[in-house]
């Protein structure tokens, strides 16, 4: 088995496809039984080791689907495995909408929120947070409800849970009405664009950037509600620009930079030269989402909102060195603070700078550069992204730190859901 970035692989000794909530409980129930371990695997797209196991792996892929809808609450529970690019759908059936996504919508639901998910504004929060209630399978084989007002300090935990207390099941979200996306994709100058951050994070629902390292080019991404106009049909344009120019196009860049490592240089400003601008209108659930066909590594760090300027300004010195074999562009966001135990953007208003290396190349040495210049700045991981925080800094960075685990050694006692990479990083 491996990851979607193939730089984590595993041998399990036991793959199961469970269709029902029942023959979950079975598996769990076998696994304590037999004293094996189970990790649950959504898309594959953690770059870390969460998933991997030489026990059982669960996937919930036959497990996807509605299971209740309350329209006039706008609430709906949906099965835990349901990937992110279906629920859009189901849910626009019934009239309904996230609130917010991030830019991929390949992850489950149950994935994308165990490992703090994120889309950007600075009015918004993470995806765990749109959750008001979860059902889950615990390692005694238990059945546990939670929510805002039942088990409070276990769904405090659950909502990013890493998968360290069982098998989220079940998924209540609190939704929006359908909403359409204005989105202006524009090459812009990066002094321009720091200069007037603020203003853009203020006067903007959605707004994110990327830099193309070496030059003084950025990709700004804004997106705002409107009502009235009607969804663009798909050109040729805009399909050229999001689907080719980003994917086909790129991976020949990368695959040229990789051969000849002098030339990542070279490959940034073709990049900023063949950004176009592009302007669409559509349904929200269509517009999040961009299609990632070029794989690569990623370290994205969460860090005080306040911090950010600072920290870009130290990132950009890092990446202007040139001391590294990179040209991807660097993935700028800002999310609203929340009170998830284990969120990384907890009890801080926060800013995500995400970094990219294509996963033909080695990228040790430039994501260790960039983690000491986070861990600086007292960064926190997304723990889908590749990192080398230990439980000692984890102590340190999370105050409920302590509440998370006393809580997951009572639902999962005998360790069922812990790999080895979660004993590490826990500290079992």
């Amino acid at each position: 088995m491996k990851n979607w970035a193939e730089n984590i692989l595993w041998n399990p000794s036991k793959v199961a496809m469970p269709s029902t909530e029942k023959e979950i409980q079975q598996l769990v129930l076998q696994a304590v039984n037999n004293h094996k371990k189970i990790r649950v695997i959504g898309s594959g797209h953690s770059f870390t080791a969460l998933c991997s196991t030489e026990h059982v792996l669960i996937s919930l892929d036959k497990y996807q689907g509605k299971i209740h809808i309350d329209k006039e609450k706008n609430i709906a529970t949906v099965k835990a495995g349901t990937k992110l690019s279906l629920l859009g759908e189901l849910l626009f059936e019934e009239g309904l909408a996230m609130e917010n996504l991030g830019d991929i919508n390949v992850q489950s639901i149950a994935g994308a929120i165990s490992t703090g998910t994120h889309g950007t504004g600075v009015q918004l929060k993470s995806i765990s947070n749109q959750v008001i209630g979860l059902k889950l399978i615990n390692g005694k084989g238990e059945v546990i409800t939670c929510s805002p007002t039942k088990n409070v300090a276990l769904f405090k935990a659950a909502q990013v849970s890493l998968g360290a207390f069982g098998i989220i099941t079940e998924v209540t979200l609190q939704c929006v009405p359908t909403y359409k996306l204005k989105l202006q994709n524009k090459k812009e100058n990066l002094d321009q664009v720091l200069a007037t951050l603020d203003q853009r994070n203020a006067e903007n629902r959605n707004f994110e950037f990327y830099w193309i390292p070496y030059t003084n080019t950025a990709w700004t991404k804004t997106s705002n509600i409107v009502e009235d106009s009607e969804p663009d049909k798909v050109n040729f344009f805009n399909y050229w620009t999001e689907y080719v120019l980003e994917n086909y196009v790129f991976k020949v860049f990368c695959e040229y930079a990789k051969l000849f490592p002098s030339q990542n240089k070279t490959v940034a400003n073709i990049t900023a030269a063949s950004i176009t601008n592009v302007k669409k209108v559509y349904h929200s659930h269509k517009v999040y989402a961009t299609q990632r066909l070029v794989k690569f590594h990623e370290m994205e760090y969460n860090i005080p909102a306040e911090t950010y300027k600072d920290v870009f300004k130290d990132v950009k010195k890092i990446v202007n060195s040139k001391k590294f074999n990179i040209h991807f562009p660097i993935e700028n966001r800002w999310v609203k603070g929340d009170d998830i135990y284990m969120s990384p953007a907890y009890g801080r208003d926060s800013a995500y700078i995400a970094c990219h290396v294509y996963n033909k190349k080695d990228s040790t040495a430039y994501f260790k550069a960039l983690e000491e210049v986070f861990r600086a700045y007292n960064g926190r991981p997304h723990w889908g992204k590749m990192n080398t925080v230990s439980a000692d800094d984890i102590h340190v960075m999370y105050p409920k730190f302590d509440t998370f685990m006393l809580l997951r050694k009572e639902h999962d006692p005998e360790n069922i859901f812990v790999n080895t990479y979660l004993k590490t990083l826990l500290g079992l």
